[in-house]
């Protein structure tokens, strides 16, 4: 999944590029704020899948949990 966002940035990176430099500016403005809008992308989507990693590992941790209850009965009787 790193792999997958380091190449969504790099894309937005390039992308930034040719879009700053269309507007004419220095070379150094265009790549300074390239790599801003490369560093906060990249950091915002690798909290987004944390944070849907650490989702998808609760639902499992619950849903497992649930199951074992139903396996081991939570009856007297059972």
């Amino acid at each position: 999944m790193n792999k997958i966002i380091m190449n969504f940035g790099l894309l937005v990176f390039f992308v930034s590029i040719i879009f700053f430099s269309q507007k004419g500016l220095m070379i150094q403005d265009v790549i300074i704020r390239a790599f801003v809008i490369f560093f906060v992308v990249t950091l915002m989507f690798s909290f987004l899948a944390l944070a849907f990693v650490k989702a998808i590992n609760k639902t499992s941790f619950e849903k497992g949990k649930q199951i074992n209850e139903n396996l081991i009965g939570n009856n007297e009787n059972e």
